[in-house]
């Protein structure tokens, strides 16, 4: 009887690839470059993985999970809550531009339309817990009476655009700079003078350190 296989080995094995078919998407993978990506045989590959649609599957998982995860979070609405879920959400935001790219999005459409809409519906409804999130802090007098829509607009396409090679050579920048410079920016337009005492800058830094790391290795 073969042993049942562990979630968290296909976890590992999906974060091999994931990079790769997030930066340049799938539709021209096979199998064999798949579990080239994975670092592993064919073989062994297909002891996790049964086809390619098993594996997008995974992939648009990991990506679910991720997103809905901060949804969990959003249970306490005190005003010291509006400082941290201020940061969470600004660390997903950044993650994202990561990892919804056109390429992903435009390959799971044309191949795997279920898995699109699942993805496309995760994140509908993350852009309406934040809108929420945005009126609620308006309402409580936190922050400062500006569209929310723009906000989540202004993060669509002000984050892809300074996040972007070009932007950071053009600019002679680098990301960490960027990030830091964008995080300021979010958090002095979003929240009243006499309510910046809620976010503790202090919790960002490392945050920041991390989402850099991972852009430059994307960069490679």
């Amino acid at each position: 009887m073969n042993a049942p296989v562990r979630p968290d080995a296909r976890t590992k094995l999906l974060k091999k690839l994931i990079v790769s078919v997030i930066r340049d998407g799938f539709q021209h993978l096979r199998m064999d470059d798949i579990a080239k990506y994975m670092d592993v045989s064919r073989a062994t590959m297909y002891k996790y993985f049964s086809s390619k649609e098993d594996v997008m599957d995974g992939v648009v998982r990991i990506i679910v999970d991720y997103i809905e995860r901060l949804e969990e979070r959003n249970h306490n609405e005190d005003e010291s809550y509006f400082g941290v879920w201020f940061q969470q959400l600004f660390e997903q935001s950044v993650s994202l531009v990561e990892y919804i790219t056109d390429a992903l999005m435009k390959d799971l459409q044309a191949a795997y339309p279920d898995l699109y809409n699942i993805l496309k519906g995760v994140l509908q409804k993350r852009e309406q817990h934040s809108l929420r999130f945005y009126r609620l802090g308006k309402d409580k007098g936190i922050f400062n009476a500006i569209n929310e829509k723009f906000i989540l607009l202004q993060d669509d396409l002000l984050l892809h655009e300074i996040t972007s090679v070009k932007y950071l050579l053009y600019n002679h920048t680098t990301i960490k700079e960027v990030l830091h410079d964008y995080y300021q920016f979010k958090k002095m337009q979003l929240f009243k003078a006499d309510k910046l005492s809620l976010v503790d800058d202090a919790n960002i830094n490392p945050v920041i350190e991390q989402l850099s790391e991972k852009f430059n290795r994307a960069l490679m």
